[in-house]
């Protein structure tokens, strides 16, 4: 297999209509004129940002009759890239702090620590690894208090001290919330403290719901529907003149067992490999010193047109990761694999637990990239 995909990656279009574009435009709407506007958000004294974990756009306007609401406001919304990879944690990031992922640095659900020979499991986090000296931008909420607004998270409770949200939400005021209606009423709550406020709520049950039973499946329909019923009862609640925000962090996309190719039974996938880090949609693959280029031609040999496999340096030059800064660039695998179609290049000895899931993500497909901007003003 050497032929390349056929269909081109969906690069993000970072500066103009990514996630850290959207946080970005959410400040300069409350008005702090320093902040870019991109994309043209009105003017607003309150904001809450409602962040549906996998809501793809795709996946919602392909399921109007499971969510009337939220398909009601995607008839006057649009579709955002989430950045590359199209993961959790370096959606969470954009948004956090309104930069690219080669800024941010949080590249990846796993990536290298330089000069260490581990990985970074950005979700489970290392004690070894200080968040803030990790992600060094400052995030959107420290901005936003600084310029008098109010700032708050509503999220579960257990997510509350982790390195994740150190890295991404540090500067918000905190609101534990573990149920829809918890989330909903701390919200409310939040918004009525400020006379200008940011408030972002987060929601996961979607994305986890898609990636034990796939995001065709009969429990991610019902699991849509509930969302789209916290999203209404948010709009409802909120006070007036409040501009509700609905967006995701990433799509999904199901893959079969066929799709899945285990990296730990292909002999070439891992001769000269240090460290495999990403995910089966968006692999960073750290050579041994010197093998970089005998890596890259292995697991374009073995991909095919499976996959876009690109050098560290491609990568960049194409944009994927938008502009790097240089400290980032280390983080960055060798080797990018991300993965078309639907395949997944997956590890069932180093990762089995996520080599077995339905739902994936991370990669450069419409399926993944693309999330809704949705907008309800509260009347």
């Amino acid at each position: 297999m050497t032929d390349e995909p056929k269909i081109p990656p969906t690069v993000p279009s970072y500066g103009a209509g990514t996630l850290a574009d959207l946080a970005t435009s959410l400040l300069a709407s409350l008005g702090m004129s320093r902040e870019p506007n991109p994309l043209g958000l009105l003017e607003t004294s309150r904001v809450c940002l409602l962040i549906v974990d996998g809501l793809g756009w795709e996946l919602l306007r392909d399921h109007p009759a499971a969510a009337p609401f939220l398909s009601e406001l995607g008839v006057t919304g649009r579709a955002l890239t989430s950045g590359f990879p199209s993961t959790t944690v370096t959606s969470l990031a954009s948004l956090g702090t309104g930069r690219p992922p080669g800024a941010h640095g949080m590249l990846g659900y796993q990536v290298a620590v330089p000069g260490t020979g581990r990985l970074l499991n950005g979700l489970r986090w290392d004690d070894r690894v200080d968040p803030v000296t990790w992600q060094p931008e400052p995030t959107v909420y420290e901005r936003a208090a600084a310029a008098g607004i109010g700032a708050y998270r509503v999220a579960p409770g257990a997510f509350r001290n982790t390195g994740l949200t150190v890295a991404t939400g540090r500067g918000a005021d905190y609101r534990p919330a573990d149920t829809m209606g918890a989330l909903i009423a701390q919200a409310e709550a939040a918004m009525r403290e400020a006379e200008t406020a940011l408030v972002t709520v987060y929601h996961g049950g979607l994305d986890a719901t898609g990636h034990v039973f796939g995001a065709g499946s009969d429990a991610w329909y019902y699991e849509l529907g509930h969302v789209d019923k916290l999203a209404e009862q948010l709009a409802s609640a909120l006070p007036p003149g409040t501009l509700l925000y609905v967006t995701a962090d990433h799509g999904m996309v199901d893959i079969s067992p066929a799709g899945r190719v285990d990296a730990d039974a292909v002999t070439d996938l891992r001769k000269g490999v240090a460290l495999l880090g990403g995910e089966p949609r968006a692999r960073h693959v750290y050579a041994e010193p010197g093998a970089a280029g005998d890596v890259l031609a292995a697991w374009r040999d073995v991909l095919g047109e499976h996959a876009w496999v690109v050098s560290r340096d491609e990568a960049v030059a194409d944009g994927w990761f938008g502009p790097v800064q240089p400290a980032m660039a280390a983080r960055i695998g060798d080797v990018v694999a991300a993965a078309a179609g639907g395949t997944a290049i997956v590890a069932t000895q180093a990762e089995p637990r996520e080599s077995v899931l339905i739902g994936m993500h991370g990669s450069l497909t419409t399926a993944e990239q693309l999330v809704p901007l949705l907008v309800h003003q509260v009347m």
